[in-house]
Formats: C-alpha cells, sequence, structure tokens
C-alpha cells in the first residue's frame, strides 16, 4: 500500500505553543469540530477550492463521517488532518490538512483555516507561519503547496498534474 511520507517516518504528534494545541483530528473531536465549523460556515466556503461548497449542509453525522475518514487516513499515513484547539482543548479553533498533492511541482497541499470568531487578530497569519516552519523543520516535504494561501486557486488549477 502507498504511503504519503515513508513508513519509517515519524508524523510528528502536532505542535504546542503559548496560544494553541495542533494534535491529531479524532472522532472524539466531533461535537467542537463541528461547532467550529458551523460558526464559520460564511467564512470556510471556498477554503478547498473555488468549486468546493463545504461546509454548507454538513450535519453532524456527516462531520462525524469525516473525522472518522481523516483519522483513518492519518493512521494508514495517506493525509494528515490536526484539530487546533485552545490549550485547555475547551474549544476548537480550526484545522490544519496536510495532504498528498495532485501537482507535478509539488510534493503536499497544506489546507489550513481558523473559525470566523478568531478573524482579525492576527491568529490566522501566526497558525500559518507556525505551521509552514513546522513543516520545513518536521516533515520530510521539499515543496508544500498552500493554495489559496501563497497560490491562488486559479493558478492551482492550471498546474500539471502527476
Amino acid at each position: 500500500m502507498n504511503t504519503f511520507v515513508p513508513v519509517s517516518f515519524s508524523v510528528p504528534s502536532g505542535i504546542e505553543t503559548t496560544n494553541f494545541k495542533l494534535r491529531m483530528l479524532t472522532i472524539n473531536d466531533l461535537i467542537k469540530d463541528y461547532d467550529a465549523v458551523m460558526t464559520s460556515v460564511d467564512h470556510l466556503k471556498g477554503v478547498f477550492g473555488l468549486e468546493s461548497s463545504w461546509p454548507e449542509g454538513v450535519t453532524l453525522e456527516q462531520d462525524l463521517i469525516d473525522l472518522g475518514w481523516h483519522q483513518k487516513e492519518f493512521q494508514l499515513k495517506r493525509s494528515f488532518a490536526y484539530t487546533l484547539m485552545n490549550l485547555d482543548e475547551s474549544r476548537c479553533l480550526g484545522c490544519v490538512y496536510i495532504e498528498p498533492s495532485e501537482k507535478a511541482d509539488y510534493d503536499a497541499r497544506v489546507i489550513l483555516w481558523v473559525r470566523q470568531s478568531e478573524l482579525g487578530s492576527g491568529f490566522d497569519d501566526q497558525l500559518f507561519a507556525t505551521v509552514k516552519k513546522w513543516l520545513s523543520e518536521k516533515w520530510p516535504f521539499t515543496k508544500p503547496a498552500f493554495p489559496g494561501r501563497e497560490i491562488t486557486w486559479q493558478h492551482w488549477l492550471s498546474l500539471a498534474d502527476k
């Protein structure tokens, strides 16, 4: 079975800073994740691409299915979804997704979001900088892509596939 990272790679458990924790997203995060998503629906539209309508219409049951899928993919080293929590883990602040790139020039595609209530505080920029540094120091990628951030979705879609 193909894996996204080398079989011998020890996947980082996450990050803890003075402002947040980033750790594997699991089904146990359902209620907090769903709250973060549902309070940020308008803000999150398009976070996964121009044609994506997520999270419009997501139900609690569908979120549970998605979280279970993310958890299993993580265990199989095929993609990695991390939940972003405040320090006491009473509130989900967003998510980070590290996935294989379908584009020839990149080895990973990274999508991250913070809940709408965290916008305007600089938190999104802090998370982005922290994740970029973490990827360069702890992960085996040579060229991760951040579509929707460092690359427009239009440009991303125009790139050659693998």
